[in-house]
């Protein structure tokens, strides 16, 4: 199963399956992850996962943290 990772304004988050069926994740540094508290709407596609991500989590955004990349 392919697994995406997103770094978005400093929260790690890992994205698996594919588009109609993502699963999410929360994880740390330590390799530890937990089941993400959002849901993946069915018609996002996986070209649009950091979009997505980025406006489901602009007000987190900092001075410091002012990003939303994809790291895999």
């Amino acid at each position: 199963m392919k697994e995406l990772k997103f770094k978005i304004f400093g929260k790690h988050i890992a994205v698996t399956g594919q588009a109609g069926a993502w699963r999410a994740f929360y994880y740390g540094a330590e390799g530890k992850r937990r089941a993400a508290d959002f849901i993946i709407p069915a018609d996002v596609t996986e070209a649009e996962l950091c979009e997505y991500l980025a406006d489901l989590f602009h007000e987190n955004a900092t001075p410091r943290n002012n990003s939303a990349l994809q790291l895999s």
